[in-house]
């Protein structure tokens, strides 16, 4: 089997990467942070259930929801699979590569074996782009990966049919009757209107800027849930890796949707938005300070109460910026 012609590039995100990276495929030229922005994709929430031993920071809408609701806002369809058999869910992929169709998969990172071992981890919620295969491998394109890569067949099924939380299912995806152009006003207004409710209008004490505070409130609490320091260490260095390493394009995706926000300026014809995006970028130099606050915390074992409401602090000033923020986001929409 031939291997699909297909512009690999990396990515700030694996979702809206690997949706970025399609769409352009079909024609449609469209940057990744128009697609996040569209999708409404930034969100904050601050998650401690009994179900979680520890408490939980999310920087992104739910995953899959980027594709859903870009998909709600612009009219194009997706044809979407998930299956109970590996070997169908093999052999569909098969029949669509012979198409020339690229396809998106779920698949757990832990079992993508062309990254090095120590870079891989469990979280079943990654998506890249299967584009071809080769005797026993398939040919990826993956975005946060530098170059088109191989996987062997057993190591794709594993990743694609993984248990646990949020367990992919096989599932694939692939856009169907892509234009080769919108204009994007109408998606780009309600992208930014659905962002600011999110983050200001949720009545729930736990999510948008309210989870901000939550979070600035709660960290003093974290002793609490950890069995040993070496626990709380680690626990208080993923809030770098949530912020920073987790595809977020840095800075909890502040950086990316500040580059949305400038190029919706030039569409909707609005240079106020230009400046909000420079002021989302401070904004989110200061969660970088946070991230690495953190992870010089974690790695000096320096988890005293004062260091801990220190890092509050921090936080609770994001939270004070970014409701202003997106209020005035909200005024210049309406």
């Amino acid at each position: 089997m031939s291997i699909i012609p297909f512009n690999h590039v990396m990515a700030a995100h694996c979702e809206s990467g690997t949706l970025t990276a399609l769409l352009n495929h079909h024609g449609l030229k469209i940057s990744e942070p128009m697609v996040f922005g569209i999708s409404s994709g930034i969100f904050f929430g601050y998650m401690k259930t009994p179900m979680l031993a520890f408490p939980s920071v999310i920087t992104r809408i739910r995953p899959g929801h980027i594709r859903k609701n870009f998909a709600k806002r612009t009219g194009i369809k997706f044809v979407t699979k998930k299956f109970r058999n590996p070997d169908k869910a093999e052999k569909e992929l098969d029949k669509l590569l012979e198409q020339n169709q690229p396809v998106a998969v779920q698949v757990d990172f832990f079992y993508l074996d062309y990254f090095p071992s120590w870079y891989r981890i469990h979280i079943n919620v990654h998506f890249l782009t299967i584009i071809g295969k080769k005797g026993d491998n398939y040919i990826v394109s993956d975005c946060y990966h530098p170059q088109i890569a191989e996987i062997s067949r057993s190591a794709l099924r594993k990743g694609r049919f993984a248990r646990g939380s949020m367990a992919p299912h096989g599932f694939m995806y692939y856009p169907v009757n892509v234009p080769h152009q919108l204009d994007f006003n109408k998606e780009v207004i309600k992208g930014i209107k659905n962002t600011a409710f999110n983050m200001l209008k949720i009545p729930l004490p736990f999510l948008g800027v309210k989870g901000i505070r939550r979070f600035a409130d709660k960290i003093v609490e974290w002793p609490k849930y950890a069995r040993d320091t070496e626990q709380l260490a680690h626990e208080i260095f993923k809030i770098n890796i949530l912020l920073e390493d987790q595809g977020t394009g840095g800075a909890g995706f502040r950086y990316i949707y500040a580059s949305f926000l400038r190029e919706a300026a030039s569409i909707l014809n609005k240079p106020e938005l230009i400046t909000l995006s420079k002021r989302l970028l401070d904004i989110g130099d200061g969660w970088r300070e946070i991230s690495l606050f953190a992870a010089r915390m974690a790695k000096n074992r320096d988890l005293n109460n004062g260091r801990l409401r220190e890092m509050g602090d921090m936080i609770r000033e994001k939270a004070d910026l970014e409701e202003v923020f997106f209020k005035e986001l909200k005024q210049i929409i309406a």
